[in-house]
C-alpha cells in the first residue's frame, strides 16, 4: 500500500504499549461524524412507520403500493451493501460516503414533497441506494482510523450504538414531527445531518482506497445485487402472503443467481469478494452469530410496537416514548462491551449477552392483553442490553479478520448478513405469528359474523380492530378481544422461538470462539 493512497494529516500519533498508534481528537471527531450518518441511516428505517396513516389519506396508495413504500428502502439497502463496500475500496471510502450523503439529502427533500405514491416509491428506492453507501463506508473507515485494539472496540461500540439510537428515536422523532407538520416532514430530519457530514468529512475523516484493486467487476456486482434483492423479496413476500408461487420463484431464482456469483468469484483472478475469508473459523462463526442475533432481535421488535398501539391502545408518540429505555439499554450495552472485553473473552461476552436476551424474550411470553407495559419495557431492556455487545464484538471479528484493503467488502458482507437476518426474522417469525393468529380466529370469532368481515378480521390485527369498531357493542368487543388474544398467542410463541435461537447462539459462541483472547 502506497502512502499517497492513505490521506491522513493528523499530528504524529502516540504509540501504545502494544506498539499500535493511539488516535487523537481528529479521529474521535471523525467517529462522531460517522455515528451521525449511521443514526440517520437507521432512523430512516423506522421513521416512516408512524406516517403511514397520513400517507394513506393524502396519496391514497393501493395496498401493494403502500407495502413498497415501506419495504423498498430495505430491499435496495440489502441488495447493494456488498457492492457499495467494494466500490468504496476502489474509489475511496470517504469519497463514497460523501457522495452517498449528498444523494441522501437531495432525495429526502424530493420525497418530502412527493405528489403521488409511485414517485414516493421511487424516492424510497433511491434513498436505499444512497443508504447502502453509508454502512460499509462508515465501518471500514473506523478500521482505517483506529488501529489500537481497545480504542477500535470502543469505536465499534459507538458505531453499533448509533444504529440503536437511530432506530429508537425514529418513532419518537416521527411522532413529534407528525404532531405539528405534514407527513413529508419526517424525511427532512435527515437533511441537516447529511449536510453537516459533507462539510465536516474532509476535515476529520481520512481517505482510503485499495491501490492494487482492479476495475469493478460489473457482472459480479449485478449478480450479487440481483441475488440479494430476489432472496430478500422472496422472504418478505412469504412473510406477507405465505409461501406462494411468487415467493418460491423469487427465492429459487435468487439462490440460483447467488450460486453463479459464487462460481464467478472462485474462477476470477480479481474477485469482488475473496471467498477465502470463509475458510477462517472465527469469520464464519462471527458472521453466523451476527446474522442470527438480528433474527433474534426481530423476535420482539416485530411485535412490540403493535402490542403497544393496537393491543394496549397507546398513541404513536406514547409508544415511541415507551421504546426509549430499550434504546438506552442498547447504548449503554454497546459502550460497556468494549471495556469488559479487555478482561473477558469474546466467547463469554457473547454467551452472556445471548443468555440475557433469551431471558428478556421469555418475559414477553408472560404479557397479557389487559396490561404489561412495564413488563414489556423491562423485557425489551434486557434484550437490547444483552444484544448490544454481541453486535459490536461480532462486527469487529468479521471486519478485523479481513485484509485492510478488503475492509469495505467485509463490512458490506457484515451488513448484508444483518439484512438477511432481519429478512429471515420477518419471514419466519412473521409467518408463524400470522399462521397462529389466523388459525385461532377461525374458531374464536363470534358466530353470525358476515364472511367479508370475518375474512378482514383474519387478515391482520389492525383490520380486526377496524371491523370491531363497526359492530354493535358486545359483538364488537368479542371480535376485538378474540383478535388481541390471537395476536398475543402468536407473539408468545415467536418470542419463545427467538429465545431458543438466542440460547443456541450462546452455546455456539462458547464452543467455537473460546480460543479468541480478551481484547
Amino acid at each position: 500500500m502506497r502512502m499517497e493512497d492513505v490521506i491522513v494529516d493528523t499530528p504524529a500519533p502516540l504509540l501504545t504499549a502494544a506498539g499500535a498508534t493511539s488516535v487523537g481528537r481528529r479521529e474521535w471527531a471523525g467517529l462522531a461524524v460517522l455515528a451521525l450518518a449511521c443514526l440517520v441511516y437507521s432512523m430512516d428505517l423506522t421513521v416512516l412507520h408512524l406516517a403511514v396513516p397520513q400517507i394513506s389519506e393524502v396519496l391514497r396508495p393501493t395496498s401493494s403500493q403502500l407495502l413498497w413504500i415501506i419495504d423498498v428502502y430495505g430491499f435496495m439497502v440489502a441488495g447493494l451493501l456488498l457492492t457499495m463496500g467494494t466500490i468504496g475500496d476502489r474509489i475511496g471510502r470517504r469519497r463514497l460516503l460523501m457522495v452517498g450523503a449528498a444523494a441522501f439529502a437531495a432525495v429526502s427533500v424530493i420525497a418530502a414533497f412527493a405528489p403521488s405514491a409511485p414517485i414516493l416509491i421511487g424516492c424510497r428506492a433511491l434513498l436505499g441506494v444512497a443508504g447502502a453507501t453509508l454502512a460499509p463506508s462508515t465501518l471500514s473507515l473506523i478500521f482505517t482510523m483506529f488501529h489500537d485494539a481497545s480504542q477500535r472496540s470502543i469505536a465499534v461500540g459507538v458505531w453499533v450504538g448509533s444504529y440503536s439510537v437511530g432506530g429508537s428515536i425514529g418513532p419518537l422523532a416521527g411522532g413529534i414531527m407528525l404532531e405539528h407538520f405534514w407527513w413529508g416532514s419526517v424525511f427532512l430530519l435527515a437533511v441537516p445531518v447529511m449536510v453537516l457530514l459533507i462539510v465536516l468529512a474532509p476535515r476529520v475523516l481520512p481517505e482510503f482506497r485499495d491501490p492494487d484493486a482492479g476495475r469493478l467487476d460489473l457482472v459480479s456486482a449485478g449478480l450479487c445485487t440481483t441475488a440479494v434483492l430476489l432472496v430478500v423479496f422472496g422472504m418478505k413476500k412469504a412473510a406477507q402472503d405465505g409461501p406462494g408461487a411468487a415467493a418460491v420463484s423469487a427465492l429459487t431464482a435468487g439462490i440460483a443467481i447467488g450460486a453463479l456469483f459464487v462460481r464467478r468469484q472462485l474462477n476470477t483472478s480479481e474477485p469482488m469478494l475473496d471467498l477465502r475469508l470463509f475458510r477462517l473459523g472465527s469469520f464464519r462463526t462471527a458472521l453466523t452469530i451476527n446474522m442470527v442475533s438480528i433474527f433474534v432481535a426481530f423476535g420482539y421488535a416485530l411485535f412490540v410496537g403493535q402490542y403497544f398501539q393496537l393491543v394496549l391502545g397507546m398513541s404513536p408518540l406514547r409508544a415511541g416514548i415507551a421504546t426509549i429505555p430499550a434504546g438506552l439499554g442498547f447504548m449503554i450495552g454497546s459502550q460497556l462491551g468494549p471495556r469488559i472485553m479487555k478482561v473477558l473473552r469474546p466467547a463469554y461476552m457473547i454467551s452472556g449477552g445471548m443468555a440475557m436476551a433469551a431471558c428478556g424474550l421469555l418475559l414477553l411470553t408472560r404479557i397479557t392483553a389487559t396490561g404489561g407495559v412495564e413488563l414489556t419495557i423491562a423485557a425489551s431492556l434486557l434484550v437490547s442490553f444483552g444484544l448490544a455487545p454481541v453486535f459490536g464484538i461480532t462486527t469487529e471479528l468479521i471486519v478485523g479478520t479481513a485484509p485492510p484493503e478488503q475492509a469495505g467488502a467485509a463490512s458490506g458482507l457484515s451488513e448484508t448478513g444483518a439484512e438477511f437476518g432481519g429478512a429471515l426474522g420477518i419471514s419466519i417469525l412473521g409467518s408463524i405469528s400470522v399462521a397462529i393468529y389466523r388459525n385461532q380466529l377461525d374458531t374464536a370469532l363470534p358466530l353470525g359474523l358476515r364472511e367479508p368481515d370475518a375474512r378482514a378480521a383474519r387478515d391482520t390485527l389492525g383490520a380486526a380492530l377496524d371491523v370491531a369498531r363497526t359492530m354493535p357493542g358486545t359483538v364488537g368487543s368479542a371480535v376485538a378481544d378474540a383478535a388481541k388474544h390471537a395476536f398475543l398467542s402468536g407473539m408468545h410463541l415467536t418470542a419463545a422461538i427467538a429465545a431458543g435461537a438466542a440460547l443456541l447462539l450462546a452455546v455456539l459462541a462458547m464452543t467455537r470462539l473460546r480460543h479468541v483472547p480478551p481484547g
